[in-house]
């Protein structure tokens, strides 16, 4: 067997194991995992989740995970807790305490101030007799399943099961809240998951060009000259959009041009977005219809204007 088909068949072998297990943890889920959802409901506060090594690493993108789907959580080192970050930990937070073995020994205090001030306590570990689940009021238990390095030293089934359950809980709680891609993004500001959740009318720009139906056709080449979107808009008396003139409509009136109205040359009933609707929808539309712009739309009156450009300066593609 040649090195590339060893290294090739101990990550099938890694990868099998965890699935195993992943499967193993969903089929365990029991009346713990409600109970333990109700906790995080009840509470007014933040949900304080922790764990020390390999576990703490979990806890922070758990709680990084709660946080930007709708419940609120801080990670808490808690080695750094016992030495004054416990005053972070307060009588209306949650805890959620992730230790394998459940026997961490940097754990004892957070768990003694979880018990001193009636602080709800979500333990997650492998053993059920452990302190950890002893002393917490919802027990999450890991399912028995060998690490995937073998020999049971390495952290790896474990985190990824404790992993998958902090997924879990934090799926499971948008969903009751009906977290919408409207509030992540209110999370998700910045970068492209950002971007592809922003509003047209984030990005839509208001100075548009636009011309009436009865404008002479030097009057649209100036606004489509000065405005520099290579198309203009055109509008009826009431200010609504009835056509669009872009450099194919020019092409095809070449031909005695500036001796036609706007209403002679436009294409009618162009394609419109509404301001409300996702960028990411009006991205798409541009790239099926191969167009550069889209108008902006609330009530048949243009509102703004969208170019291919803004979106990706916005980083969605």
């Amino acid at each position: 067997m040649t090195a590339m088909n060893a290294y090739l068949d101990t990550a099938a072998r890694v990868i099998r194991t965890e699935a195993e297990a992943l499967e193993l943890l969903a089929a365990s889920l029991g009346p713990e995992f409600r109970q333990a959802i109700d906790l995080i409901l009840g509470a007014s506060g933040r949900v304080i989740v922790s764990g020390m090594g390999k576990s703490g690493h979990i806890a922070r993108k758990i709680a990084a995970t709660l946080a930007s789907t709708g419940t609120p959580a801080q990670f808490v080192h808690p080695a750094e807790a016992s030495h004054g970050d416990l005053g972070m930990v307060t009588r209306a937070d949650v805890a959620l305490v992730l230790s394998n073995s459940g026997e961490t020994p940097e754990l004892a205090d957070l768990i003694a101030h979880t018990r001193r001030f009636r602080i709800p306590l979500i333990g997650v570990a492998s053993r059920p007799g452990s302190t950890l689940l002893r002393q917490a009021d919802v027990a999450l238990v890991l399912p028995a399943a060998e690490e995937a390095c073998g020999n049971g030293i390495v952290p790896t089934t474990s985190t990824t099961m404790t992993l998958a359950l902090g997924d879990a809980l934090a799926i499971a709680l948008m969903e009751h809240r009906e977290f919408t891609p409207e509030h992540f993004r209110t999370f998700h500001p910045g970068g492209k998951l950002g971007a592809r959740l922003a509003k047209v009318g984030d990005l839509m720009h208001a100075d548009m060009p636009l011309v009436s139906e009865d404008d002479p056709m030097t009057e649209a080449l100036l606004v489509i000259s000065q405005k520099g979107y290579g198309v203009t808009g055109v509008t009826d008396s009431g200010g609504r959009l009835v056509g669009i003139i872009t450099d194919g409509d020019l092409r095809r009136h070449m031909d005695g041009l500036l001796d036609h109205k706007a209403a002679e040359v436009m294409t009618s009933n162009p394609r419109v977005i509404e301001p409300d609707a996702l960028a990411e929808a009006a991205l798409a539309e541009m790239q099926s219809r191969k167009i550069t712009c889209l108008f902006a739309v609330d009530g048949g009156r243009p509102q703004g204007i969208l170019h291919i450009h803004d979106c990706l300066r916005a980083g969605m593609v």
